[in-house]
């Protein structure tokens, strides 16, 4: 079964098994009695984004290298089978993240990253800020990242389309500075999930982000937007796949090019296609970019980079089927991935980042991108 397929929530006889899935890993929690589902994906969340902030990465390598904290991590951040300390700044003055100079000290002394004392922010009203953080560089940066999930017909018309934002957050600054984020289009968004920082009766009232923000990487806020005329559609695709009665054999021609982009460039932009489990080889040629055809998984993928709207890239040629099959009752689907950089492709744009309670000056830059999510052509 592939990982995708797999349910979010599993019923045994005695336990529910909910799970994510991220960086190839499978985090699952077993429950005993019946809880809001959504409650423990988020929690099963906060486990995967506090390793990647501790380890840089989270993948079944890092577990397995820094295993001593990640049982620190989970002992604290779940109690007794309910969440406690969720918050990344309360946790790395609980448990220190590792550092190459700490894991020699800690081999050769015996001693562990558990911190001495209790943090200053579990007890204050800011529980996601530590007191007294200090900067000589004084920065907020924060990332628009937007996937796209679409579904388009043979004939390009769109389907569905809805598109998956979130705003990531880097701030460094000393002090306890507050800041309001404003947009220059805020009512494109309506379905919003916000921070526990960010005071919800003004973005109600006046439609502004007002917040005093954790220390270091934090989301500051996701949101979906699932009205179709909101969503632009960055690509098209010509296509043909089809295959023969008689001879065994097949053709494919495959053509993208640029839709709705604002005048921005397509890049990494590959086409995945499954194909029927009858197709033995392809033989075909690309305009642009490289493709390769895996005869075990059926998966042909075609690696285009980025897009040319002068000269759009092609990829034909013919497909060789196993003799003697049945032709295979349904043309397989093709599967976009793409990044357009310094674009929210639902026209989201931040308008201003004002700073108030410190007197310094701090430097600020907002990046745009978007993504494909799940973004599939049917032929």
């Amino acid at each position: 079964m592939e990982p995708d397929n797999v349910p979010p929530v599993i019923r045994t006889p005695h336990h529910y098994l909910i799970n994510i899935y991220r960086e190839k890993i499978f985090f699952v929690s077993v429950i005993q009695t019946e809880v809001p589902p959504l409650f423990v994906i988020e929690f099963l969340h906060r486990v995967a984004e506090t390793f990647q902030d501790y380890f840089g990465e989270c993948s079944e390598t890092t577990i397995k290298d820094n295993v001593v904290i990640v049982y620190e991590l989970l002992e604290e951040m779940l109690d007794n089978g309910f969440p406690l300390a969720t918050e990344s700044n309360i946790l790395k003055e609980l448990i220190r993240p590792p550092t190459i100079l700490r894991t020699m000290v800690n081999t050769i002394t015996g001693s562990s990253n558990v911190g001495e004392t209790l943090p200053t922010g579990q007890l204050s009203t800011i529980p996601w800020r530590r007191a007294g953080v200090k900067y000589t560089n004084n920065e907020a940066y924060f990332d628009v990242v937007e996937e796209i999930d679409a579904i388009l017909d043979k004939s390009g018309t769109t389907v569905f389309a809805e598109i998956q934002g979130v705003i990531d957050a880097c701030v460094k600054l000393s002090g306890m500075p507050d800041l309001t984020l404003s947009f220059m289009n805020p009512r494109l968004l309506d379905d919003v999930s916000f921070h526990p920082c960010v005071r919800y009766k003004r973005w109600e009232s006046e439609r502004v982000i007002s917040f005093i923000p954790p220390d270091g990487n934090f989301q500051l806020m996701s949101y979906h937007i699932s009205a179709q005329n909101l969503v632009a559609i960055p690509v098209y695709v010509k296509q043909n796949i089809s295959f023969f009665e008689t001879g065994s054999s097949g053709r494919l021609d495959i053509t993208v090019g640029p839709k709705q982009t604002m005048g921005k460039t397509v890049e990494c932009l590959v086409v995945t296609v499954h194909m029927p489990k009858v197709v033995l080889s392809a033989n075909l040629n690309a305009t642009q970019g490289t493709y390769n055809y895996d005869p075990v998984t059926k998966i042909l993928v075609w690696d285009i980079g980025k897009l040319n709207s002068q000269k759009l890239p092609n990829l034909k040629g013919s497909l060789s089927l196993q003799s003697g099959a049945p032709k295979p009752e349904e043309n397989p689907s093709l599967n976009i991935d793409l990044k357009i950089q310094q674009l929210a492709i639902s026209g989201l744009k931040v308008n201003r980042l004002d700073m108030y309670g410190e007197k310094y000056k701090p430097f600020k830059g907002v990046k745009y991108v978007t993504k494909a999510g799940k973004f599939q052509v049917r032929t």
